[in-house]
């Protein structure tokens, strides 16, 4: 398709008329045409006017009409073809195979929550069944289900251009629930987004929904971020980015007259957990792993390994030689925006200008603009303790490694650590003690546990956790990815001696979607899934 620039408001295109944002090649520096003039407060107005109309039409869908809309979208956007990966490439500097994967994802993912929806457990029906004769008190008849919060605004993030942007996590899940999504395309990757919110709007006209089931948005200031997270019928939002963007948020959600949840992943250096005998044992391995982590995509992962935390020893020694020997090989890779390199020198040079960190390793020189030269750091336990900055998360394939003379060290520093979306420990069986100790506080600093692994790569699948206490997210009770998502979205609701008639299908007497409803404290055997 061509690109128009504009912004879609339902099935309209509309051109915005603030200033303008276009996409940049960060790999030649390049300025992509069209431009796209961002909206106003009035553009945002009538996008929620629509999304607001929507709601009680789209909320009621049927479990297969909406897992039907969520393959829609999977399938139009499959249909784009090259054109988007093109499009992706020229405005990222990612290279192709890293966005075929990702489309793959976006696809998956919408596909996942099209079967969690036609499965019917997310609405959690509950039903206690009257109890006349109950003494001293009869009991009414009593059921529960989930309905959606309402409109909600999602803000593309600047390292997945698919998997997290217009039709990624946060648009899937909330539509899953049932709640119309506007989303504020990010100006990283505008023609992406473009291509993207078309493809989604034609599933909405293809499936005769209410076009204010989705609207796309551009805008380069706060103007229309803030009008969205303010409009009072705004029930949530979604948003994956800095710490300060997240923060602006959640402080304007907040200063309603009705606040509502700022779902926002923020901040996290995600540390690993070096234990004595998986380095004495095979530090080189460990060595390699962790760099091949690292350096991946540039780091520009909001997983990537940014923090290790060992005990001092020649162990720790031959695994820092191994990584700085394996770094100084690193080419160094282009990053997603000039904006992103610019913060990540910052990030770098704070480091390299702080006493208490020291430059162990560089990767490659830059050969053009925009590219990460990979850097690793070491430092003392009593230095990270004593100055919060070296927490700072490097956006980017940087890292820093602290050493600590003893085990009780090792927990200083973990409790000492801020939230995290990871906490990765390699260990061999010698070590299982140890790392037993530490698991407890692990727990209360991280939302997803790794043994063996290392942080980079998040499966959507039914149990990921993809979220952590402040400042890895702004709301530790939730994940952003896999199929528990969608409970962001959603509120309980009960229903109390309604006559069968006027009961929505999902509490019926008769159960006639088959739900496995949890009936008088009893899982009931009917499942809605084939």
């Amino acid at each position: 398709m061509t690109l128009t620039g504009n912004m879609l408001i339902g099935q309209q295109r509309i051109a915005g008329n603030r200033e303008a944002i276009r996409g940049i090649d960060p790999a030649t520096h390049t300025v992509l045409e069209p431009a796209y003039a961002g909206g106003s407060a009035a553009h945002v107005e009538q996008a929620c006017a629509l999304a607001w109309a929507a709601l009680d039409s789209y909320r009621e869908t049927t479990l297969d009409a909406r897992s039907e809309f969520l393959e829609a979208i999977a399938h139009e956007i499959e249909a784009l073809g090259d054109e988007l990966i093109d499009r992706a490439a020229a405005e990222t500097g990612l290279p192709r195979g890293r966005l075929l994967g990702e489309r793959g994802r976006t696809c998956q993912q919408l596909r996942l929550f099209a079967r969690t929806v036609r499965n019917g457990e997310w609405l959690d029906v509950r039903v206690d069944t009257a109890q006349p004769q109950r003494q001293p008190l009869p009991r009414s008849d009593l059921r529960q289900r989930q309905v959606p919060l309402g409109p909600v605004a999602v803000f593309g993030a600047s390292n997945f251009p698919l998997a997290f942007s217009v039709a990624g996590g946060d648009t899937a899940s909330a539509l899953a629930a049932g709640c119309p999504v506007i989303v504020k395309a990010h100006s990283a990757h505008p023609g992406t987004s473009e291509l993207i919110g078309h493809a989604l709007a034609r599933a909405v006209k293809a499936c005769g929904l209410p076009p204010g089931v989705f609207s796309l948005l551009y805008g380069s200031g706060r103007e229309v971020g803030i009008a969205l997270v303010t409009d009072p019928r705004i029930k949530a939002v979604g948003f994956t980015g800095s710490r300060s963007g997240g923060l602006a948020l959640v402080q304007a959600a907040q200063a309603r007259p009705v606040p509502i949840p700022v779902y926002a992943e923020m901040s996290s250096i995600n540390p690993v957990l070096l234990f004595p005998a998986a380095l004495h044992n095979r530090a080189q391995a460990l060595a390699e792993g962790f760099v091949a982590s690292l350096t991946l995509g540039a780091g520009q992962f909001c997983t990537n390994p940014g923090l290790v935390i060992a005990r001092k020893g020649p162990a720790l020694n031959s695994f820092i030689a191994a990584a700085a020997e394996r770094l100084r090989h690193s080419p160094a890779q282009t990053m997603l925006t000039p904006g992103i390199f610019n913060a990540y020198e910052a990030g770098v040079t704070a480091l390299l200008e702080n006493p208490r960190a020291q430059l162990c390793a560089e990767g490659l020189r830059s050969t053009g603009p925009n590219q990460c030269q990979a850097r690793l750091f070491t430092t003392q336990s009593s230095d990270f303790l004593a100055d919060h900055s070296l927490q700072a998360e490097v956006f980017g394939a940087a890292s820093l490694i602290v050493q600590c003379s003893d085990d009780d060290e090792i927990r200083q520093v973990i409790e000492r650590l801020e939230g995290q979306l990871t906490a990765s420990l390699h260990l061999d069986d010698e070590d299982l003690e140890q790392a037993r100790a530490l698991l407890s506080t692990l727990e209360r600093k991280a939302g997803r546990l790794l043994v063996n692994g290392w942080p980079t790569g998040v499966e959507v699948c039914e149990a990921m956790v993809h979220g952590g206490p402040f400042p890895a997210t702004s709301d530790s009770r939730t994940t952003s990815v896999g199929t528990a998502a969608i409970h962001r979205f959603l509120r309980p609701v009960c229903y109390q001696d309604f006559p069968d008639s006027l009961l929505p299908g999902a509490l019926k007497q008769a159960n006639p979607l088959r739900l496995r409803r949890l009936l008088d404290g009893q899982r009931e055997a009917h499942n809605n899934a084939q």
